[in-house]
């Protein structure tokens, strides 16, 4: 059955400014492009349906590069903090959930920062124990890289004083070496191993919910990571199974953490065209946040760490070997220059295969040679622009002026023709593309009124923004001569929107709504609707 859709701006992104008509889709792909008329007159026995955009916008469809689908789906079900000023707030929140659950039910939040706080404290066990002594308490730090939990949560995972740092995390402690309840990075599996898994239905359901809440926010598909979170690799998988088969079409692109590479590829079945499998997930090091990425320098605030390895330089020779073995790529968490330089020195050592490339997450904390030899190897970037104004200004106290020069440099990485694709980290950021373009574009901070723009010289123009969310998202997995572009023989994937905005002013862009989102043809949001 064959739609033209017409009447609209019509942006194909296959080169700055180019526009078309109309575009008849048919089996889920563009048939055709150009003038209504013509296409009317040639392919009048194939359109069964047209939609007029009533002047609208249509991009093709967004596609976040990196995000965790069911995480935000989470995110948006329990307690979320990221909009909250003071501690204060938190603990109410926190009450009043008590007072809502069944004694011995586990409270979990998310969201929570520091760094937005009027008062930039980090909450201590005691002060959680207070508002909820009946409850485990787990709260989960902005990046996911630390969290905070209260002395029934401690208790239930023998965390005390007598316990040792794991390898690759960190368990805050008072001057008495007893935990506060601060865990940093693999601290928080000793916590996160005991707390009780989702059942199939809710991982469903968070899936479901995060999913419906990014067709209003106009992304038709999401690079996400989920394997190895939720009990076993079969039931999340089963959980993407489901959503499909009930008609929730979203072209999910799953990497495969480290942990659970094993059981993949016992796996045989196929999963059809919405779920996909990519690279092998690592993680390098941690988050500026908690101090915990890794850095070639100390901390400008704290001299005595320069973060943390989550796992030694040959541990990671390891996982990236056992990857080749597998014929797989490899998708590394890394945000602190250290972690970018092992990573890069490993992928020299161990180059992916032919046609194949390497994702790196984040590229944060860079420095010029490093930019330099990444211009050179077979990698991808997966850049979060929303980064800039979620860490700016605590960042320059975090690292130090004199070591930003070659950060967030998004412009220049793009110039020098380092391939990069734009994400969300959702739920770490918010999930809106809409968020991250003007991000990209305005470089200004979150907890700021005076509108400064950070590193100036890095802020792209609305269509390298853009860019980064169709074409950039789909060479990052290969999909390049199908996605991210509104041409003849691509799928017909697309997001409308009631502004132009190619043409209007960057802070218009904060009042652009979502009218329709399309993924295989098929309209899966009407605003209004």
């Amino acid at each position: 059955m064959g739609i033209l859709w017409y009447g609209g701006r019509i942006y194909t992104l296959e080169n700055e400014g180019n526009t078309v008509q109309a575009v008849l889709t048919s089996g889920g792909q563009i048939v055709a492009t150009g003038n209504p008329e013509f296409l009317r007159a040639k392919f009048h026995k194939e359109i069964a349906k047209e939609h007029n955009l009533q002047g609208n916008t249509m991009i093709p469809g967004l596609v976040d590069s990196h995000m965790h689908l069911i995480g935000h789906g989470e995110k948006l079900l329990r307690l979320d903090f990221s909009k909250i000023k003071s501690s204060a707030e938190m603990l109410d929140m926190i009450k009043q959930r008590a007072s809502e659950v069944p004694k011995g039910r586990w409270i979990i939040g998310e969201g929570w920062n520091e760094n937005q706080l009027e008062d930039s404290k980090i909450l201590h066990r005691t002060e959680l124990d207070e508002v909820s002594p009946n409850h485990p308490v787990l709260l989960k730090r902005i990046c996911r890289h630390a969290l905070i939990a209260n002395s029934k949560a401690l208790q239930l995972a023998n965390i005390s004083k007598e316990t040792i740092d794991p390898a690759g995390g960190v368990i805050v402690r008072d001057d008495d070496n007893h935990p506060t309840g601060y865990l940093l990075d693999k601290a928080q599996d000793m916590l996160l191993s005991i707390s009780p898994f989702p059942t199939l239905d809710e991982i469903q359901y968070a899936l479901e919910f995060s999913i419906k809440d990014c067709y209003k926010k106009g992304l038709v598909g999401g690079h996400t990571e989920d394997l190895s979170y939720y009990g076993s690799l079969e039931n999340t998988l089963k959980a993407y199974e489901n959503v499909v088969e009930k008609g929730l079409k979203f072209r999910s692109h799953l990497l495969v953490h480290h942990q659970v590479v094993d059981e993949f590829h016992l796996r045989k079945r196929e999963n059809g065209p919405f779920i996909e499998f990519g690279a092998m997930k690592i993680f390098a090091d941690g988050a500026l946040g908690g101090r915990t990425a890794l850095l070639s320098f100390p901390y400008k605030d704290d001299p005595t760490t320069s973060g943390v390895a989550i796992h030694t330089k040959e541990e990671l020779e390891e996982l990236i070997k056992k990857a080749r073995r597998f014929k797989m790529e490899v998708a590394v968490h890394a945000i602190g220059d250290l972690a970018f330089e092992w990573i890069l020195d490993l992928i020299e050592k161990h180059p992916p295969g032919d046609r194949q490339h390497d994702r790196l997450i984040h590229a944060q904390i860079l420095r010029e040679e490093l930019i330099e030899k990444a211009k050179s190897l077979p990698i991808i970037l997966d850049i979060q622009p929303r980064f800039v104004g979620s860490d700016f200004p605590w960042v320059i106290d975090r690292i130090g002026e004199e070591n930003l020069k070659s950060c967030y440099a998004w412009k220049t990485l793009i110039d020098i023709g380092i391939p990069c694709a734009g994400g969300s980290d959702a739920p770490i950021e918010p999930v809106d593309p809409i968020l991250g373009i003007y991000a990209a574009m305005k470089r200004t901070s979150d907890y700021e009124k005076s509108g400064k723009s950070y590193m100036p010289e890095q802020k792209l123009s609305v269509y390298e923004a853009v860019e980064l969310y169709t074409k950039g998202s789909a060479y990052a997995v290969h999909k390049e001569s199908k996605q991210g572009m509104i041409k003849q023989g691509y799928v017909a994937d697309f997001t409308v929107f009631d502004q132009d905005i190619f043409a209007i002013d960057a802070e218009e862009l904060l009042n652009t709504n979502v009218i329709m989102t399309v993924v295989d043809g098929d309209i899966m949001y009407k605003r209004g609707q």
